[in-house]
């Protein structure tokens, strides 16, 4: 019984071995799996395509008080950005000299109102939430809003504002999200 269970013991390891290198190999050949609601979840691919409006994107978030706030409260995880943060997923859904108006009943983007994009006042913790202090501006050449357009719980450009082109470091393509 026992050449059984290391049999079993061996093939498991193998097995463990196997997915883990077969999911290192798809990462370096740029897939992405998204587990939050920023975006649809699921499996995502990096893309050549130039980042435009709609586009879904992976950015570093710029080392500032609000991304650092947000990551000791957990909204965005560690990883290899400058400052220590996590890699975060959103849609760009303004650029280009767009009038974005951040107001209570949501996010305007040339007037019309973006779904799920009611700033949220305070956090499932009760703490209160930033809001970015322009509420009527035009995004700058140099510059990208954004946000969630399927969660309006997502830490987004409604509370840390636009950021600079080049924090985008590839557009994401789904391959199969649910």
């Amino acid at each position: 019984m026992r050449p059984i269970w290391r049999r079993l013991t061996a093939c498991i390891a193998i097995g463990g071995a196997a997915v883990i290198v077969l999911g290192l190999a798809a990462y370096a050949a740029g897939a992405r799996v998204n587990t939050t609601r920023s975006i649809p979840v699921g499996l995502y691919w990096n893309s050549d395509a130039p980042a435009t409006t709609g586009a879904y994107v992976l950015f570093c978030p710029p080392q500032v008080g609000v991304f650092e706030e947000a990551k000791r409260r957990g909204y965005i995880g560690a990883g290899f950005c400058p400052g220590g943060y996590g890699l975060m997923m959103k849609k760009i859904l303004a650029g280009n000299n767009d009038v974005v108006d951040i107001v209570e009943e949501g996010v305007r983007v040339n007037g019309a109102l973006l779904p799920l994009s009611v700033p949220l006042k305070a956090d499932k913790g009760g703490r209160p939430l930033p809001r970015f202090q322009a509420r009527h501006f035009a995004v700058g050449n140099s510059e990208w809003l954004l946000m969630s357009d399927v969660s309006a719980t997502s830490f987004d450009g409604r509370y840390f504002g636009p950021i600079n082109r080049s924090q985008i470091k590839t557009v994401i393509s789904p391959v199969l999200v649910w």
